[in-house]
């Protein structure tokens, strides 16, 4: 586990949480902006709950880091997009570290019982047909100016990552070339020094996608990650940061 990556939570062990705040960039606290796709496609409860679990390691992490979160669910557009949570989250005071890691706690669980309450109801209230993901790069980006340069973005798409919405990424297989060269002619703004994460690729809510689809669908992020210039880039099938 790495600091801002997306995997299991540590409830709250003190030597994971030492370790994570040992791993605090303190010149670039984390801004970490969470997005979840809200779609049917991806509509389930246990997809749902481990998107939950992953935010939840993220929003601790960040807490940690004296970092800020933003998180968000979307649809078919830019536009269509709820925040359900956008805070920083406030440094933990104490004489010791032990004694500020053991404020963690409180502060990661009314973050999430907030996110938790707000999730159903926008996403009940998304407009709009099908899946804009690459929209939210754009989002992301805008996002982090508005927080400013003295942070880092951390950037997490939670999404099965079918784009329908200007073409269809769940038609059929595309090589890894194909990925890059649509890649290329996507519009994703530059976000160098960032870190982005697209977890969930080919979970989906019915029967999942052929290994050749999903395969195709790692490639396109990877590529379309590499066009903004971020530091790094991880796209994977499942929601930690360890293999596809």
């Amino acid at each position: 586990m790495t600091a801002c990556s997306v995997g299991s939570p540590s409830h709250g062990e003190p030597a994971q949480d030492k370790r994570i705040l040992a791993s605090c960039d303190a010149a670039a606290p984390p801004a970490s902006d969470i997005q979840i796709d809200g779609t049917g496609s991806s509509d389930t409860k246990a997809i749902t709950e481990e998107r939950m679990t992953a935010i939840e390691q993220v929003v601790r992490t960040t807490a940690i880091c004296f970092g800020r979160v933003r998180v968000s669910v979307f649809s078919a557009s830019s536009a269509a997009t709820a925040t359900l949570f956008d805070a920083p989250l406030l440094p933990l005071h104490g004489a010791t570290d032990n004694a500020r890691l053991k404020r963690v706690a409180a502060v990661v669980g009314d973050a999430m019982s907030e996110i938790r309450d707000a999730y159903e109801p926008a996403v009940v209230g998304l407009k709009g047909k099908g899946s804009d993901i690459t929209a939210q790069y754009r989002l992301a980006g805008e996002w982090s100016n508005q927080v400013g340069g003295d942070f880092r973005l951390h950037f997490y798409l939670l999404t099965d990552g079918i784009q329908n919405v200007g073409f269809d990424l769940g038609k059929r297989a595309i090589s890894k070339q194909e990925a890059a060269e649509l890649a290329n002619k996507t519009d994703v703004p530059k976000l160098p020094g960032a870190s982005i994460t697209v977890a969930g690729l080919g979970r989906v809510a019915g029967s999942p996608p052929r290994s050749d689809i999903v395969e195709g669908l790692v490639n396109f992020y990877d590529a379309l990650c590499k066009k903004t210039s971020a530091t790094k880039c991880v796209s994977v099938t499942d929601y930690t940061s360890e293999g596809r």
